[in-house]
């Protein structure tokens, strides 16, 4: 799955740019600058869960491989990881391509907007060049024409083509002159306040080709600069691809090397729960022999009062012994702790850790990831750091601490015989501990620290692993009353 990574300001930069808008009175950019803070939250969300997802994701995994080696887990895990990276690093790979297309497209407009744009400042400074030319040669006819009129002497006013004229037809040739001395001046004069007020456009064109021809420079270098990181953005995916397959190879064979482990890691789990499974069946057969012994010792009691009350009524002459049996009733048990913590109670548990529970993994079956099969899970996984205190779940007597040297599959452990609670008989193991707090045959009251969250035995991260067994049989914890569970 692609995860989109939000290529926006922080939100202290768009609110700061919200104010500069609302000082300029911008209700629209206002609402811009809303749906802006609002799709950057939206993806800071979308990030979160996805975070969240894969924590959730990886932790499952985690747990699902609890009873394998820390190396072969490790391995397993760094697979899957370079197997998930990889099409991420693909899709990203293509966006980078998309990202670097378009750049090299932008960078190619703005270069062919550049080469236009010279080309018509050339054009330009062409066409200047000519017009000052005609200016020039314009302003040497009419200098030429002012020459010209006064080396003739003779005034070109009508009055003096009047007075000057010695018949009609010499008026009427002087008038013609006149005429068309009058026509070719103002012809100069306008053709020259023509050229000069094109030329003058020419000048304000060419300054602002000039201008366009500056921005375009900026733009230009921005594009390739654009172009050029996307090209190594492109590269570095590329690279990260490559990367991630040769860890895929070399991860694999790693894994195949040491796959040969796993049979005897699940086995060794097999006999660690057996063990376990043995200790708790002597917690209650010790539990059940202490209530038998009680119940046999009761029945001594009564034998031998019935005999005292047989002999008593022999010795008086077979008088009844009246109410003198009312002492029976007190030999029910007498309280006796000889079982250890098989003492009766009517309390209830809380979790070894404070509500509310993030289970990383349930109680019931679950499939093992390299076995390729399901497997019963005794117990629940809670999340929890490393180093945190784990509690008595009720008040009980220690009855072992299991180190984690050679009890691979659970690590250090701690084995709590509750006695009995509404009529059962309760004990909870706790494992994979960092450190013990308690020691074996030390009693505990409800919330005593009796260890802290770590990662020993086969396991790869920091939980808790807790286990509630009722009559010699597991049951979930997490449906014992005020367990409550968040997700």
């Amino acid at each position: 799955m692609t995860r989109s990574r939000p290529r926006r300001p922080l939100r202290a930069l768009l609110s700061a740019a919200l104010a500069v808008v609302l000082l300029a009175g911008g209700t629209s950019a206002v609402a811009d600058y809303d749906d802006e803070i609002r799709e950057y939250d939206r993806q800071l969300r979308q990030q979160r869960e996805e975070r969240e997802e894969l924590a959730r994701e990886r932790e499952a995994l985690e747990s699902r491989l609890e009873g394998t080696n820390a190396d072969l887990a490790t391995a397993y895990l760094a697979l899957e990881d370079a197997n998930a990276r990889l099409p991420l690093a693909e899709a990203a790979l293509v966006e980078a391509q998309d990202a670097l297309a378009a750049a090299e497209r932008e960078e190619q407009a703005v270069s062919d907007r550049l080469t236009l744009a010279e080309s018509e400042l050339g054009n330009l400074g062409e066409q200047l060049a000519e017009g000052d030319a005609q200016i020039e040669s314009t302003r040497s006819s009419i200098g030429e024409l002012a020459r010209s009129t006064y080396r003739g002497g003779a005034s070109l006013s009508g009055l003096s083509v009047v007075l000057n004229a010695s018949s009609s037809e010499e008026f009427i040739r002087q008038t013609a002159i006149v005429d068309t001395a009058v026509r070719t001046q103002t012809k100069v004069i306008t053709d020259l306040e023509t050229i000069t007020a094109v030329n003058r456009n020419r000048e304000l064109r060419q300054q602002a080709v000039r201008d366009r021809i500056d921005q375009l420079h900026a733009q230009a270098e921005e594009a390739v600069a654009a172009a050029d990181e996307a090209r190594a953005a492109a590269d570095a995916h590329r690279r990260e691809i490559v990367e991630i397959q040769a860890q895929q190879t070399a991860l694999a064979a790693e894994l195949e090397e040491l796959r040969g482990r796993l049979n005897s890691d699940l086995a060794q789990k097999e006999a660690d729960d057996d063990r376990l499974a043995g200790i708790i069946a002597g917690i209650e057969a010790d539990r059940a022999g202490t209530v038998a012994q009680r119940e046999a010792e009761r029945r001594e009691q009564e034998r031998r009062e019935r005999e005292r009350r047989a002999a008593a009524a022999q010795s008086s002459g077979g008088t009844s012994g009246g109410g003198s049996s009312g002492g029976s009733s007190s030999s029910g048990g007498g309280g006796s702790s000889s079982g250890g913590g098989s003492s009766s109670s009517s309390g209830s548990m809380t979790p070894p850790v404070p509500n509310p529970l993030y289970v990383t993994s349930p109680y019931g079956m679950r499939m093992h990831p390299l076995a390729g099969y399901e497997w019963f899970h005794a117990g629940v996984d809670i999340r929890s750091a490393c180093g945190n205190p784990q509690v008595a779940a009720a008040s009980g007597t220690v009855k072992a601490t299991i180190p984690a040297p050679g009890n691979a599959s659970h690590g250090n452990q701690v084995i709590i015989d509750h006695g009995t609670m509404n009529g059962s008989g309760y004990v909870t193991v706790t494992n994979h501990l960092s450190r013990f707090n308690v020691r074996a045959g030390q009693w505990v009251d409800q919330g005593d620290v009796v260890g802290y969250t770590g990662m020993t035995g086969n396991v790869t991260g920091c939980h808790v692993h807790f286990e509630v067994w009722k009559n010699g049989s597991t049951i979930n914890p997490m449906n014992l009353p005020g367990w409550n569970r968040t997700y």
